[in-house]
């Protein structure tokens, strides 16, 4: 009993010690970047040594894994569901877009370093593509839908979805043009309604 205990006891705080590293992680990727974030720091910040680091996560995948699924628990993507249910392809867009620059403006520290780095770093940019990619797939082929577009039309348009789900294209529009969000998603839906050949939009 005793030793089952202790086993059990041990096993709960090398978890702990797991997931406190995780968000340590997440926290100086948000001030400073994954660039810039040494093992020393992390170790140094979670009360631990570096090899302990080392012992939970043995490679730069499985550290930027466990930091992006602290991240995501504590920022959930938006509800993709949530928008198929809308029936209307424009009101299911803006509703999108409602959802999807609202995250960006709660994470953009996040965000914009991760993206930043990721052009510098392969182990994150195999992160972020396996967690986002899915994501980005299963949210065109939903806003893409019901707008009537055919051939040419459909590929403009599901570029044009594309450009208003971007991280980038929020930036530009909100950060730099100072426009409000739902300004910007307006113009993002006048475009894919000019995409589609149908008129709409604000």
């Amino acid at each position: 009993m005793t030793r089952r205990y202790e086993k059990k006891q041990r096993a709960e705080q090398e978890e702990a010690t797991r997931a406190r590293i995780a968000a340590v992680t997440a926290a100086l990727h948000e001030e400073i970047g994954p660039a810039r974030t040494t093992i020393k720091a992390i170790a140094e910040r979670a009360g631990v040594t570096r090899p302990t680091v080392y012992k939970h996560f043995p490679d730069e995948v499985s550290l930027f894994s466990a930091c992006s699924v602290h991240f995501i628990h504590a920022n959930p993507v938006p509800d993709i569901s949530a928008w198929a249910a809308v029936a209307d392809p424009e009101e299911r867009f803006r509703r999108a877009l409602a959802d999807m620059y609202g995250r960006y403006a709660r994470t953009e520290e996040m965000t914009g370093n991760v993206r930043r780095d990721a052009e510098l770093m392969p182990s994150l940019r195999q992160v972020l593509d396996q967690g986002w990619q899915p994501f980005l797939e299963s949210a065109l082929d939903i806003l893409s839908a019901g707008w009537g577009a055919r051939g040419a039309r459909a590929r403009r348009l599901r570029a044009t979805i594309d450009l208003a789900l971007d991280f980038g294209t929020w930036k530009r529009l909100v950060r730099v043009n100072g426009l409000k969000q739902d300004e910007a998603a307006d113009l993002m839906v006048t475009l894919a309604c000019a995409a589609a050949g149908r008129r709409g939009g604000s």
